[in-house]
């Protein structure tokens, strides 16, 4: 006679093997398109990319056998489509060459914060953890990269007169209907910052609804919260090792309504470059390039850098 308990623990084993070879049918292939046009850096600055980011960021992921077993392999087929979206070494020639300045000074920050490479890929992939000296030689070279160096004195002599009789002539508008306003002129700073990035120094302003927040420690921030990031690029330093704010390069706006912007957070993104306040973008779609790095160097703060919210 066969024992009732048996029977159901047979039952359940056959069941879990059964679900088990179903996932291996249905996961996902994980493929590698043509490369287009590959990142051209030096080659000790490519080795470090190859090995800690390609395997997400590029078309020419090296999946390993434990990687293509399910459920694990939906799980890694997802980083790198996500990762592909935000940034691609194998099409790197679709990004503006601005553009692709940002993004590896984006890079750089998030290593250098630990949020690249994933926790997750480096458990399974420890060779693809960056070393301290790896992101020195990172550092390196984003510091020759032409926007590190934007100071024009002759610039900074005229910029106030220049950006006040553009705006008075016409609003420049975002793509996604932002309009630069000078308001954030009367409204409180919040935070200076001159961290490791593209050789800049910013003020970051609130309206009044952020500044509260901030004071009541409230996340996620509401509705009608506002902030704008001045930056300037950086003079070089003095005999007194004094450095004194370069040329203004942009003013960048975020505007929190959870309803209208809820693809990109619940922030409105915009950015207006140069003394023309030309606005960011050939494309509404650059609200996501701005989405994608506050989603990931920022998470925690309803994605807002260098707001003072502990």
């Amino acid at each position: 006679m066969k024992k009732p308990g048996l029977t159901f623990y047979r039952g359940a084993a056959i069941m879990v093997v059964v679900i088990f070879l179903g996932l291996q049918i249905s996961s996902p292939p994980i493929e590698n398109p043509p490369v287009t046009s590959e990142i051209a850096v030096p080659a000790e600055v490519k080795q470090i990319l190859e090995r800690a980011c390609y395997d997400c960021h590029s078309n020419e992921a090296k999946v390993e056998w434990f990687d293509k077993i399910a459920p694990a392999s939906f799980l890694v087929g997802h980083d790198i489509e996500e990762a592909r979206s935000r940034f691609n070494f194998s099409e790197w020639d679709k990004n503006p060459a601005g553009v692709q300045e940002l993004l590896l000074w984006q890079m750089v920050n998030a290593i250098e914060q630990g949020k690249m490479p994933l926790k997750r890929y480096q458990l399974a992939h420890p060779g693809g953890k960056v070393s301290e000296s790896e992101l020195a030689v990172l550092k390196k070279y984003v510091n020759t990269l032409p926007g590190r160096h934007k100071v024009d004195t002759a610039l900074i002599v005229a910029q106030t007169s220049s950006i006040e009789k553009v705006s008075a002539q016409k609003t420049p508008v975002s793509l996604n209907g932002i309009p630069y306003s000078e308001d954030y002129k009367n409204w409180k700073i919040i935070s200076v910052t001159d961290k490791f990035d593209g050789g800049s120094m910013r003020i970051v302003y609130g309206n009044d609804i952020m500044v509260k927040a901030i004071e009541k420690r409230e996340l996620p921030f509401p509705d009608g919260a506002r902030i704008v990031k001045v930056v300037w690029g950086k003079q070089a330093e003095d005999k007194d090792g004094n450095v004194l704010p370069g040329n203004f390069q942009n003013a960048q706006f975020m505007i929190k309504d959870s309803k209208k912007y809820s693809t990109t957070e619940g922030w409105g993104f915009a950015k207006f470059d140069g003394l023309d306040l030309k606005p960011a973008g050939k494309t509404i779609l650059f609200e996501q390039t701005c989405a994608n790095c506050h989603r990931l160097l920022a998470p925690e703060n309803d994605f807002v850098f260098n707001i003072p919210t502990k």
